[in-house]
């Protein structure tokens, strides 16, 4: 199958073709022609699986018909929980969108309103925002939802662990009874299909990640490794190796102190977590994407949202408390195909992290050896 099968207008296919993809993944061969049939859709699909071209690609077409945002005024409107998250899905729809005429925009906290004010003052057919953000526009009366055409929850799953449910509800509350409606999520949780209950009306269920699905081409392996010598070990595997790594710790300051370290031995490394201005998670994400640095210290929740493409190795430095993070972590490599690599460096204190793990992608974590 090509794109070309899918229904999608010359404008989009030659968007498509200049990115270089010539196959969609299967989110997009079933979301596509289902968005533009104007039916909702509640689909279970991971970062990396290509899910934002899934609803960009045919939202973009859905607006070209009908007239063009009013002043105030707001057609499509795609909700996502971090700021880093509501950047990549405006740069893909700038990417898919350069053919058409349609006015989009993105509006996240961490920087300054006024331009964001002037900008969904004039009228935007397509808005990407965070929750937060989109309620202090609101607020301010510089943004309306009379005329909006779609609905978009990305990452409704995150969503909810992040504690937006209020947010999501005040703003479902703002929007006309008569739309189309999208919702993404890692999982369909009991949680999730109550929330896609109040949204969706009589939704086309897509699941390509099932709850426990890792990618078959991520090689993963564990060391075991006590708590003080994890530094030491981190920095010979990221010596032995030329690719640029991921690396996940649990908390911010963790990442600050790691990056600290990493510095010492001369390792090029930026973190990236809540705790950093967005101008600063902005460069270090952009100097990681430009081979500026070598190694990305992240937080679960940071790290959600970040796509980098070809990225051959994460690392955990500290396994997550919630097992499910461990398949959105690794899943950041042996993205759209590729081959990757995952490793965990686990002390004798998490051991019950890693049984949790292992129960759920339902294998064991094959063992590298031991560092003490």
């Amino acid at each position: 199958m090509s794109f070309a099968n899918l229904g999608l207008t010359d404008g989009l296919l030659r968007a498509v073709a200049q990115t270089g993809y010539t196959t969609p993944t299967p989110i997009q061969a079933q979301a596509v022609p289902a968005v533009l049939q104007g039916k909702d859709v509640m689909a279970a699909a991971q970062t990396g699986t290509g899910k934002t071209a899934g609803f960009v690609l045919p939202t973009l077409q859905r607006l070209q018909s009908g007239k063009a945002a009013a002043a105030g005024q707001v057609r499509a409107l795609v909700l996502t929980p971090t700021r880093e998250l509501a950047a990549q899905v405006y740069d893909s729809i700038q990417t898919y969108g350069a053919n058409e005429k349609l006015k989009s925009a993105v509006v996240f906290g961490g920087v300054n309103i006024n331009p964001q004010l002037r900008v969904v003052q004039r009228g935007v057919d397509l808005l990407v925002a965070t929750p937060g953000r989109l309620l202090d526009l609101y607020q301010q009366k510089a943004v309306k939802f009379d005329h909006l055409e779609i609905f978009i929850l990305d990452e409704a799953d995150r969503m909810l662990d992040m504690g937006f449910i209020r947010d999501i509800r005040k703003i479902l509350n703002l929007l006309p009874k008569r739309r189309q409606n999208l919702m993404f999520s890692a999982t369909f949780s009991p949680e999730i299909r109550k929330l896609a209950g109040s949204i969706c009306h009589r939704p086309v269920e897509i699941d390509v990640a099932p709850r426990n699905s890792t990618a078959r081409k991520i090689e993963q392996g564990l060391w075991w490794c006590e708590k003080q010598h994890k530094a030491s070990l981190l920095t010979e595997l990221l010596q032995e190796t030329s690719e640029q790594v991921l690396v996940f710790s649990r908390t911010k300051h963790g990442a600050d102190k790691l990056v600290k370290q990493l510095s010492r031995q001369k390792i090029q490394a930026l973190p990236i977590h809540g705790n950093r201005s967005q101008n600063q998670r902005t460069r270090a994400l952009n100097e990681f994407k430009n081979n500026q640095i070598q190694v990305l210290v992240a937080t679960d929740i940071a790290a959600r949202g970040i796509d980098i493409d070809q990225l051959g190795l994460v690392i955990n430095y500290d396994l997550p408390q919630v097992a499910e993070d461990y398949v959105h972590r690794i899943g950041r490599t042996g993205r759209a195909g590729a081959s990757g690599q995952a490793v965990s460096l686990v002390s004798k204190d998490e051991k019950k992290q890693l049984r949790g793990i292992e129960r759920l992608i339902k294998k064991p974590i094959p063992e590298l050896g031991s560092y003490y």
